[in-house]
């Protein structure tokens, strides 16, 4: 059976990780989380000084930039990749409200974003994939065999957001996780450098009102019809 590259994009808190991870599983396939590496490079920033408020000192992250080095592992027990910083896990760390209002301003840097891209193209080059992000269809695998765009209303992606952080004991605030949505929606489509946007090539998916059953069912459907191309 030939292996393809299999790439989904689509607005934050869509769900895009937990459907490519699941995928992965099933298939037998890699799965890269691309969010999390601009997630690492943000608490990089952060535990390192280089923000002041929501500004970044750029000239100090360019020169750092070399000496961020993002990986994953994979946990024994969920059979999920964690993602690594500098040798250090860091998964939990990169989930939080604090890196989640500042991923997209990090993630608009040209410089960050080649960089990661080169890392991510050298990540899928054997085929065999899945990867999720902002531009991985349009930008880092334009040739990828299975596109599919993820989408949901910001109302539904922000309580989903507000549920699993509650659910982690976490301190959560409705009002402020959908204002954070639709900040972090307006900066992914507007910023200069590989904008967020629908490949002409990729499926459209909205899962606003789909089951994580359904959603299964709609994916498992579009690799067979991928694979068999």
């Amino acid at each position: 059976m030939k292996k393809i590259t299999i790439a989904i994009d689509g607005f934050a808190s869509c769900g895009k990780s937990t459907m490519a991870k699941d995928l992965a599983r099933e298939i037998g396939y890699i799965y890269i989380d691309s969010g999390a590496m601009y997630r690492a490079v943000t608490l990089y920033c952060i535990e390192n000084g280089l923000f002041n408020g929501k500004e970044v000192n750029t000239a100090q992250l360019r020169e750092e930039i070399k000496n961020i080095q993002i990986t994953f592992t994979l946990d024994p027990e969920t059979r999920r990749p964690r993602t690594q910083l500098n040798g250090k896990d860091v998964e939990e760390r990169i989930r939080t409200m604090e890196v989640s209002s500042r991923v997209s301003i990090i993630a608009a840097i040209d410089f960050v974003r080649a960089a990661l891209v080169e890392q991510q193209q050298a990540m899928g080059a054997d085929k065999g994939i899945v990867m999720d992000g902002r531009d991985i269809g349009t930008t880092v695998f334009p040739n990828a065999e299975l596109k599919i765009f993820v989408t949901a209303s910001p109302e539904v992606r922000a309580e989903r957001r507000y549920k699993e952080l509650q659910e982690k004991g976490e301190t959560a605030d409705y009002e402020e996780i959908l204002a954070n949505v639709k900040e972090r929606d307006h900066i992914d489509q507007t910023r200069e450098v590989s904008p967020l946007r629908r490949a002409d090539d990729a499926l459209l998916l909205d899962n606003s009102h789909l089951t994580i059953d359904e959603q299964k069912q709609w994916l498992a459907e579009q690799y067979r019809k991928a694979i068999q191309a």
